[in-house]
């Protein structure tokens, strides 16, 4: 983490917004850069700079602290969340998509940091990571559209009974979307797989080639010589894979798998062919991310054909509310 560290580029110091620590004070977020993970409480904060930053080529404002603990360093940028909800819907989706889909992304991702900050303040650092653990964020992009359909959606949140929904989202679904409990192993009443419109999505169609170094790190196996699909979910996408070594066989869960492949090497689990070649695996498959909730590229084509944003979000989340948060900024 010293490289990193050493990286951050401190521009321009510029008078900002002194955050408070209020639990309950949702006009803030608290985001740990990058994707690495505490996994001690020893941590204690060393520094606080009020400036714009760069951090390994992004750039950041609000407030950087920076904590140290057993485990080295970690950064959180304090920042005001509807500038976080720009950084996340400019990272998210494309910055030129139709003004409806964005309005919905800007609503979901405000939705999510919020109901984050409720789960999270009381017993961590930090609310959210900034990789997509939880949100991409950056500030690196900013365009006037973007600007428009946060400003436009300022303070909306999508709310079930009166409490923040779990705004699960997804790029590329093909077909359905994914039920929840065969990702996050939970029903929600307000999530369920729903039919999706064709859309020029790049994850329409794919085929990734997985080579054995990779997927023996990833499974802790010696060899690979045999991968069979052993169960589906109710939506047609890849529930449990068998790798076998000729002797011996390991059962895994595809969602486990993506996880073990840092997500983006396997796209998604709607896996429609495996071949075993001489140095690796080919998955040919469909769609983009966990399958659940609204679907990027699906909200993409639904504002292309004149539906706007609430319409988009009853589709994905029938029975929600749009409700507008209380801030102190």
């Amino acid at each position: 983490m010293r490289r990193v560290i050493l990286s951050i580029l401190i521009t321009l110091l510029i008078s900002v917004q002194v955050y408070g620590m209020d639990k309950n004070d949702n006009s803030f977020i608290r985001v740990l850069i990058g994707d690495r993970r505490p996994t001690s409480n020893d941590l204690k904060k060393i520094k606080k700079v009020a400036a714009k930053t760069i951090i390994d080529g992004s750039t950041y404002s609000g407030e950087i602290e920076i904590w140290k603990g057993s485990e080295g360093y970690f950064l959180i940028n304090v920042v005001q969340l509807e500038d976080y909800v720009k950084g996340v819907v400019s990272s998210e989706v494309g910055i030129d998509w139709p003004e409806e889909a964005l309005k919905a992304q800007a609503v979901l991702a405000r939705t999510y940091a919020v109901a984050h900050i409720i789960r999270n303040r009381t017993r961590n650092f930090y609310d959210v990571t900034s990789s997509v653990f939880h949100q991409v964020y950056r500030e690196d992009e900013r365009k006037e559209k973007v600007e428009k359909a946060v400003n436009e959606t300022r303070g909306q949140i999508l709310t079930y009974q009166g409490e923040p929904i779990m705004a699960f989202y997804h790029a590329c679904s093909v077909g359905r979307t994914e039920e929840p409990e065969e990702v996050f192993g939970k029903k929600y009443p307000y999530l369920a797989s729903v039919e999706v419109p064709s859309t020029p999505s790049p994850y329409t169609i794919w085929e990734k080639e997985i080579s054995f170094d990779v997927l023996k790190k990833a499974l802790s196996m010696e060899k690979i010589s045999d991968v069979k699909i052993l169960s589906y979910t109710i939506t047609g996408r890849v529930k449990e894979l068998e790798f076998s070594d000729g002797k011996n066989k390991k059962t895994i869960k595809a969602t486990e798998l993506r996880r073990l492949l840092h997500w983006t090497a396997l796209p998604s689990t709607m896996i429609k062919s495996i071949r075993v070649q001489e140095d690796g695996v080919i998955f040919e498959g469909s769609g983009y991310g966990h399958g659940v909730g609204m679907c990027q590229w699906c909200a993409f084509q639904m504002a292309q054909e004149g539906k706007n944003y609430k319409e988009i979000l009853q589709y994905f989340y029938p029975g929600t509310e749009i409700t507008k948060i209380n801030e102190n900024n």
